[in-house]
């Protein structure tokens, strides 16, 4: 195992920042001879100052912080807290598993929920206790490599980063330290998502506002577990030790697992999502690397943003949709029937064979309406 300074593969962050601020300087030049530009001028810090400040407290996936579905008053600034924990999970109950790196500990990182126009300001904390250098690029943000060239923490360190929220959708973040360690982080579980909401909340494609019972968060993870010769999972006894036996795997692009929420069965059983008939559950799905298609088995996407943008009109009634690789997209469905649901990637081979599956537990009462069982299996005459 090398040590963590040589892993790094390429600039060193120091260097690394100081072309990225020069750059950045050289497009805030540009853009000041815009007329665009100078229509919409920024607000001063002394009046990012006087906002209303507020500290969302984050929850581990599936579940949202509270939040409203419409603004109540003007911008604020959001303080969010991330610290990256470096920790042996399990993937499977048959033996597999990975040293992720995550945000305040899960796999996806914690959903971020505010509204466009807001400021978030995020603390990322990264403990002396850690092995390796980390980062934040936030999709839901301009400028600086999305945040990335302005936030990264060695071991020991921390550091404070504040971006608008200009555009209304849902978005990715991940961890992009520089060369080989961004996809090595991502898929290693360092990635999670942003919900930017409208001001006024979401709308259907007429305009009219929409409201939702439930807002459950699936971020969808592809993980490359090498194989010793005996076709074992290999076992590592620390963060980074499986830098040179991953990148090898990765390389093939075909992945060990594709999970929901950081493990096999992980949104199923005690952790199915739960809702009731005549309920409406908000559906968030992110996948940061590879692109997916979700379907909700027995149920459709009745609204369903699947580029992620609240600003463009929705689809409607899709029975399946895509997520591009780098993305997230949102559905939204009023349950009609109760039972179990699976909810899955409808490459069916990554949902049965790979892990990508979760289910909805429905509560309430059966429509025999829309569905009934006229006769049950009997010997055929």
């Amino acid at each position: 195992m090398r040590k963590t300074d040589d892993i790094q593969d390429g600039v060193s962050r120091r260097n690394f920042l100081s072309t990225t601020v020069a750059v950045g300087a050289g497009l805030l030049v540009a853009e000041a001879v815009s007329l665009d530009a100078q229509a919409a001028m920024p607000n001063t810090e002394s009046e990012i100052a006087g906002l209303p400040r507020v500290k969302q407290k984050m929850v581990a996936p599936p579940f949202l912080p509270k939040h409203d579905q419409v603004a109540k008053g003007g911008p604020k600034v959001v303080e969010v807290r991330f610290v990256i924990e470096e920790k042996l999970m399990a993937v499977d109950d048959e033996g597999a598993e990975i040293w992720a790196f995550t945000f305040n500990g899960s796999v996806p990182g914690p959903m971020i929920v505010v509204h466009e126009n807001d400021y978030i300001e995020l603390t990322l904390v990264n403990p002396e206790t850690n092995a390796l250098e980390h980062n934040i690029d936030f999709h839901a943000s301009t400028g600086a490599l999305g945040g990335g060239g302005l936030t990264h923490v060695a071991p020991g360190e921390e550091c404070v980063l504040r971006f608008k929220a200009t555009k209304a959708g849902v978005f990715v973040y991940h961890c992009a330290p520089e060369g080989a360690m961004i996809p090595y982080h991502v898929v290693h579980g360092m990635n999670g998502a942003i919900m930017v909401l409208p001001r006024d909340g979401l709308k259907d494609k007429g305009g009219m506002g929409l409201k939702y019972d439930h807002a459950y968060y699936i971020g969808e993870q592809d993980y490359y577990l090498a194989k010793d010769a005996d076709g074992e999972y290999i076992k590592y006894e620390f963060a980074g030790e499986d830098f040179e036996d991953s990148l090898e795997t990765m390389k093939t692009l075909l992945p060990s697992h594709v999970v929901f929420n950081g493990a096999v069965g992980a949104l199923t059983g005690d952790n199915a999502l739960k809702a009731s008939v005549g309920e409406t559950v908000l559906i968030i799905h992110s996948q940061a690397n590879r692109d997916t298609r979700p379907h909700l088995i027995g149920g459709h996407g009745d609204i369903v943003w699947q580029t992620g943008s609240f600003a463009d009109e929705p689809q409607t009634n899709l029975e399946t949709w895509f997520i591009a690789g780098g993305a997230a997209g949102a559905a939204l469905y009023t349950f009609k029937q109760p039972g179990i649901y699976a909810y899955v990637n409808h490459n069916l081979i990554e949902a049965i064979l790979l892990g990508a599956a979760a289910h909805f537990k429905i509560a309430g009462k059966w429509n025999d309406d829309l569905m009934k069982q006229v006769k049950a299996p009997t010997p055929i005459k």
